[in-house]
């Protein structure tokens, strides 16, 4: 029996979804989440306040970045919402005025969960390589 052809998601779709879910568009799907646990938080939040002195602020470091926590990204027709990305300014001086970044980022990190892993690895990975973003993905301390 053949199935029948699923329709791609739209950003519609992800309109409608609960806020407190984090919504996704993978390879013409959607995908949620829940919003990350506590100690998946922190993970994302340590290594964020790591990342900013250096990269963003040039503390001791280079400077020249943006490094944002959960953007949403629009890539193609793939909207993805990694736990930290950045940007260098040279290619993107400026933040968009809209909710969202159609600028790939220059890096992107996931932390695994055990709900999230196969996406992040599996759906999201080649979605960044193709936009030729560097990838890091850290396991989930839990």
């Amino acid at each position: 029996m053949v199935e029948p052809a699923q329709r791609q998601a739209t950003y519609e779709d992800l309109l409608q979804v609960s806020p407190e879910l984090v919504a996704e568009i993978l390879a013409g799907r959607l995908v949620t989440h829940p919003r990350p646990a506590p100690k998946h938080a922190v993970a994302a939040s340590v290594l964020g306040s790591a990342l900013v002195g250096p990269f963003h602020g040039g503390h001791g470091g280079p400077g020249g970045w943006w490094i944002l926590d959960e953007p949403e990204l629009h890539l193609d027709a793939d909207v993805l919402v990694p736990d930290i990305a950045g940007w260098q300014l040279r290619r993107m001086p400026h933040l968009p005025e809209t909710a969202w970044f159609e600028t790939a980022p220059d890096w992107v990190c996931e932390i695994l969960s055990p709900s999230t892993a196969r996406d992040d690895r599996v759906v999201k990975m080649p979605i960044y390589a193709k936009a030729g973003v560097t990838y890091l993905w850290l396991l989930d301390p839990d």
